[in-house]
């Protein structure tokens, strides 16, 4: 498995993720997804794209980011591997 420069699932830099990727079930770090997203083998969101999408709007609004910049970071999300076969 390759490292990807940002997050398969959510589009975040990997540079970004305190915990440096999410995990395997055995603990490995996953270089795909970041730990926001990916943990002990699973994903934490288990819902469609378009409620993915509007999670992350809010949680960047809340913190901090304005409507417009935080639509323009989660518009591309249907591309990324995660969500590209759903």
């Amino acid at each position: 498995m390759g490292k990807s420069k940002f997050c398969q699932c959510c589009g975040m830099p990997l540079s970004k993720d305190p915990q440096g990727g999410g995990t395997e079930k055995g603990g490995t770090r996953n270089v795909k997804y970041c730990s926001y997203c990916y943990q002990d083998g699973e994903f934490l969101f288990q819902g469609t794209v378009e409620e993915f999408q509007e999670f992350c709007r809010q949680k960047m609004i809340e913190g901090g980011s304005n409507k417009f910049t935080a639509w323009l970071y989660t518009r591309g999300m249907k591309r990324l591997e995660r969500w590209k076969n759903n």
